[in-house]
């Protein structure tokens, strides 16, 4: 059942059914994958707001029908009937609604894609709001590991990686989503693919492709000191010149 449910989603939605890495050596790159833990970790929410309003609705209406069960009058048997059927519906709808959204919780889970190669990485995550954004290590500012107390019972993190502008108090954001802020949620490995990306910014400062100021800095250092000196040579020749020409002007007079 739930293979048909993925189909139709990849058709209708135009899902990838394999992730497309980024720019870079294919040779070197790696994907990551949310552990089972974080399936574990979406289960438990989707119980609670599951839960939550079918309590809701139980308080909501147990009322009316314990007042028509204590109702003595001619109509209330059939009001009873009425009520129970209207809540058999409305509850009804409630749960067909919760299988589906577990049904997608399942597929989202499935299609949360991260890929590193040497260069870049891509996140995708989402199926009805599809999220994808490519980051290349150049832009990289920041790399650190969040981990909740559920998180921790289950041995996953979050690994959030901020690009160049997204580390100031305003980001720039579409609807609620960060676009200088990519997260790999409910990895396992956080700490790994943390080390990876350290490890390739590292070789790419190396290589003089990461950090753009060290690859600036002494080149336009050593230029300003040529150009100041050949300004101060022609400076001094000019002086020269003047003096020489003041000198001719007076042999003349």
């Amino acid at each position: 059942m739930f293979s048909v449910f993925r189909q139709i989603c990849e058709q209708v939605l135009r899902i990838p059914p394999e992730p497309e890495p980024p720019p870079g050596d294919e040779t070197k790159t790696q994907i990551f994958r949310a552990s089972p833990n974080y399936f574990k970790y979406l289960l438990a929410m989707w119980v609670v707001k599951t839960v939550a309003p079918l309590l809701f609705l139980s308080v909501f209406m147990i009322g009316p029908v314990i007042a028509l069960l204590f109702d003595k009058s001619k109509g209330a048997a059939a009001g009873l009937t009425v009520v129970l059927v209207l809540e058999g519906v409305v509850v009804s709808f409630v749960l067909v609604a919760r299988v589906f959204a577990l049904a997608l919780v399942r597929l989202d889970f499935e299609k949360r894609w991260y890929v590193v190669t040497d260069r870049s990485l891509r996140v995708r995550a989402g199926i009805v709001l599809v999220r994808e954004a490519t980051v290349t290590f150049a832009n990289i500012q920041n790399i650190s590991i969040s981990q909740g107390p559920i998180q921790r019972m289950l041995g996953i993190a979050d690994l959030r990686v901020d690009t160049a502008g997204g580390g100031g108090v305003t980001h720039q954001k579409q609807g609620t989503y960060n676009l200088h802020t990519v997260f790999f949620r409910g990895v396992d490995n956080a700490n790994a693919i943390k080390e990876l990306m350290q490890q390739r910014l590292r070789l790419l400062k190396d290589s003089g492709l990461g950090d753009h100021e060290e690859l600036t800095t002494q080149p336009t250092v050593a230029v300003s000191q040529s150009l100041l000196a050949a300004l101060r040579q022609v400076k001094a020749e000019a002086a020269s010149l003047r003096e020489a020409a003041s000198r001719r002007a007076q042999q003349l007079s």
